[in-house]
């Protein structure tokens, strides 16, 4: 099961900063206080930043609005979306935390089969701590947990691990559904709870959702770029899934592990499947060139930071999906900046250490 509520201390206090992208105000703290209270929060506010938004009493945070982002950023602002909760990676950007955990306002706390609520910032720093078998799948799943191992036959040269970056988290009650799925099952929940943590194997790609994650920032940070969406775009609902395949392929490259199961937490309302078709439906028809593109994208060895990654990333993008669209040539450029932006905000003894390039270690 997950990890109970009741007997978690609070880990990483010092070194994880939770971030919440909003237009309202935020009541659904006071459901998450026993497990969010001891962190500090990073609140970006979308949309009209003359509204105010309304904090419960308690809580460590900094709020930044719309005019805070230009007045941080100048001329760089234009890599942050307006009018979309990829927002959020704006801070990403300002934490100067090791960790990061990222939620939605409609998200509340789960209980588990046995009626345990789920403290889903526990379980994800569990999962981020402890490590990923990104090259070789295990077939009792996650070896390091509790009453776990690795079965007969994983080879012994590969049971250390590898270092996990990301810990992708689920949802019970409304599913995570494209437009045309909510329109055919508008009725449809998720009930089901699985107990599992599974490493998502190298070469694998997934559509991450944004609502239920966690990540090493030092590690992976300058990658978890949330790409331009919303005001002013052709696109929208794509922005977690851009930024999940732009950092799986560099996780690749770098060595580094994705796990996604547990935490599960309770989403407890289905947007509207017309407006969200209206921003998906050139995401549904481009989707089908981009998971190509990045299935068979190679980074040079030299890569050896998520900048230097994210920095060819970029170029690949101009020269093999610009032809689909002239918006990704303004993505392409956009990415730039955002490298742009973070190595500014984080100086090079703060920014993300090298790693040295192997291949996925041979069994002995």
């Amino acid at each position: 099961m997950a990890v109970p509520a009741s007997v978690v201390t609070p880990p990483l206090v010092d070194q994880l900063d939770i971030v919440i992208p909003t237009i309202r105000n935020l009541d659904f703290l006071e459901q998450w206080r026993p497990f969010f209270q001891p962190y500090h929060l990073i609140i970006v506010q979308d949309g009209d930043p003359t509204k105010t938004i309304r904090v419960p009493e308690g809580f460590d945070y900094e709020l930044y609005n719309r005019n805070d982002i230009n007045r941080i950023l100048g001329p760089k602002s234009s890599c942050i979306s307006f009018k979309d909760s990829a927002c959020r990676c704006f801070g990403f950007l300002v934490s100067k935390k090791k960790y990061i955990f990222t939620i939605d306002d409609d998200c509340f706390v789960a209980k588990d089969p046995s009626g345990q609520e789920i403290n889903a910032l526990a379980q994800h720093i569990h999962n981020l701590l402890s490590p990923s078998t990104p090259f070789f799948f295990n077939t009792l799943y996650d070896p390091y947990r509790e009453g776990a191992d690795f079965v007969r036959g994983y080879p012994f040269s590969l049971r250390e691990g590898a270092t996990t970056a990301i810990s992708h988290g689920l949802w019970l009650n409304i599913p995570d559904y494209d437009a045309p799925t909510q329109l055919v099952k508008p009725r449809e929940r998720n009930t089901r709870y699985v107990d599992a943590v599974l490493t998502i194997p190298k070469g694998t790609l997934f559509p991450m959702c944004g609502m239920n994650l966690g990540f090493h920032r030092e590690l992976i940070g300058p990658a978890m770029y949330f790409g331009l969406m919303g005001d002013g775009q052709p696109i929208g609902r794509y922005d977690d899934m851009w930024a999940g395949w732009c950092t799986k392929v560099i996780c690749d490259h770098l060595g580094l592990g994705v796990k996604t199961g547990l935490p599960y937490i309770w989403h407890s309302k289905a947007s509207n499947p017309f407006v969200n078709l209206k921003k998906e439906y050139k995401g549904i028809y481009w989707q089908e060139d981009i998971i190509p593109f990045f299935q068979s994208v190679v980074l040079p060895k030299e890569c050896t930071t998520p900048q230097k990654c994210y920095i060819e990333l970029s170029k690949l993008v101009k020269q093999k999906l610009g032809p689909i669209d002239p918006y990704f040539e303004k993505l392409g450029d956009a990415m730039v900046t955002w490298i742009d932006a973070w190595d500014e905000l984080n100086p090079s003894p703060d920014a993300a250490p090298a790693v040295k390039i192997e291949s996925a270690p041979k069994p002995k």
